[in-house]
């Protein structure tokens, strides 16, 4: 039993080790796969309000058993070292499990991004971009950033722009960063990438009776009480899909001002909205309004989804976690230590390397898209309408033929006729990624009398992936 809270990074090192335990691996090559081969960490000074201001950055490469390697960059006061390994860490499991063709990375930079004016963000990662692409640490055939806490489209857009300007004959320097607006490279889907993959993921764990009495529930989603931590890019999306279009009711969300909570379930949309507008959900009308937010992670649900920061369940409260399924869209939510008392209960965790693979997956195909200079659909679109306007007019004319009058439903030929385009081919790409992903990490669990929860599942599959490419490479 663990009784000393661990570090977030020792977190992700415990979870390895336990699976490692599981497998026959080579001591040098488990502990290749284990340590991050490289961290870079840089300090440059930027001209702000009349004098100059120093930021501290880093961008940790786990993993080039592929490459690029991949990973976001987040702008946070608490970004550190340690964090930032551990989270590369997680970037190479990760991509391992959903079988997209990178090494994992990540970086951070230690800045509050809401005490800065646009232009000065701009600025400051403007010269961030430049300390790292001057030594490949951005480069489309090497390290590929993304969004993730705190920055978003408009910064990955000045990394592609800066990038660009130092690159000037890189036919695919559009390809140096992921998670960009669709007017600078970007692609369908991307913004809502990784709350669309933890719906699917969530559908596919309902998919199975087992998998659902397992976790004591029964049923589909429709109608299952979830409470959501963090309205952010991923907790709005995830929230959203969830309620609008699968039946869920989300009966708490919280935020860092408080919580809401309402049995009947809250509007996403109106929250989002109110947070937008007021900073926060303090004052929104129609909920219970709870001060101390925290501790709703602690009420009565069918569903928690964690979507904010790491740590968030940990030693201190992860007793009193009533939820019997937790799906983590964030990285690290729960450590080492409340994974161990939470599984004791009988919670069924699906971990973030699974659950919040949407973002990777999606980047993947914005990187394929960039590299082949054409988007999605393009070739085939109205070649699809064409064969399938042949097949209608043929049902047409055999129902003349036999004197019958065929009526399909209103919405049918226009469903039927209409050739996919990118942001129909980026959500059944990622949704196949999902359930592949599921169904192995499901075998293993299944399978093994040893393994007892899905996250060890989830290394077990991700370790052995690296480890077969570190072994074909002639480690």
């Amino acid at each position: 039993m663990i009784r000393q809270e661990p570090s977030f990074r020792e977190s992700v090192d415990l979870m390895f080790n336990r699976a490692a335990a599981l497998m026959e691996l080579p001591p040098g090559l488990e502990e290749k796969i284990r340590v991050c081969n490289a961290i870079y960490k840089v300090r440059f000074g930027v001209r702000l309000r009349g004098h100059i201001q120093t930021f501290t950055g880093y961008r940790a490469v786990h993993s080039e058993h592929m490459e690029p390697v991949k990973g976001g960059i987040r702008y946070a006061l608490s970004v550190n070292q340690d964090e930032v390994e551990a989270l590369a860490a997680l970037m190479t499991y990760k991509c391992a499990l959903i079988d997209a063709p990178f090494g994992g990375s990540k970086g951070g930079l230690c800045i509050d991004p809401r005490q800065y004016e646009e232009h000065e963000l701009e600025q400051i990662t403007r010269r961030f971009t430049y300390e790292l692409a001057k030594r490949d640490l951005i480069h489309p055939s090497q390290n590929v950033p993304a969004p993730d806490m705190g920055t978003g489209e408009r910064e990955m857009a000045w990394m592609a722009d800066q990038y660009a300007r130092m690159n000037t004959t890189d036919i695919n320097a559009q390809a140096c960063v992921t998670g960009k607006p669709l007017n600078a490279g970007g692609i369908h889907g991307r913004v809502e990438a990784t709350g669309r993959g933890v719906q699917y993921a969530l559908r596919e764990f309902f998919r199975h009776p087992e998998d659902v009495a397992m976790a004591g529930l029964s049923g589909k989603l429709d109608g299952k009480r979830v409470i959501v931590q963090g309205l952010g890019n991923v907790g709005y999306h995830a929230a959203k899909f969830l309620a609008e279009e699968d039946g869920a009711l989300v009966v708490g969300i919280i935020e860092r001002d408080g919580a809401l909570v309402d049995p009947a379930g809250l509007d996403v949309e109106a929250v989002r909205h109110w947070i937008t507008g007021h900073g926060g959900v303090t004052g929104f009308p129609g909920a219970k309004y709870v001060a101390e937010g925290v501790t709703v992670l602690e009420h009565d649900c069918d569903i928690l989804i964690p979507a904010a920061m790491e740590g968030v369940i940990n030693l201190g409260n992860a007793a009193r976690v009533q939820a019997p399924l937790i799906i983590e869209a964030a990285n690290g939510p729960i450590t080492a230590g409340a994974d161990e008392i939470l599984r004791e209960k009988g919670a069924v965790i699906i971990p973030d390397m699974y659950a919040n693979a949407g973002g990777v997956t999606v980047s993947y195909f914005e990187w394929v898209k960039n590299l082949s200079h054409i988007r999605f659909g393009r070739m085939q679109r109205r070649q699809e309408e064409a064969r399938h306007q042949l097949v209608v007019d043929q049902l047409e004319t055999l129902s003349e033929a036999l004197g019958k009058t065929w009526s399909p439903t209103p919405d049918f030929k226009q469903k039927y006729l209409r050739g996919a385009d990118e942001l129909e081919l980026v959500r059944s790409g990622l949704d196949d990624a999902m359930r592949e992903a599921y169904q192995n990490m499901r075998q293993i669990w299944h399978s093994r009398p040893d393994v007892t929860d899905l996250r060890t599942s989830a290394y077990l599959v991700s370790i052995d992936k690296v480890a077969r490419s570190y072994q074909a490479k002639g480690l």
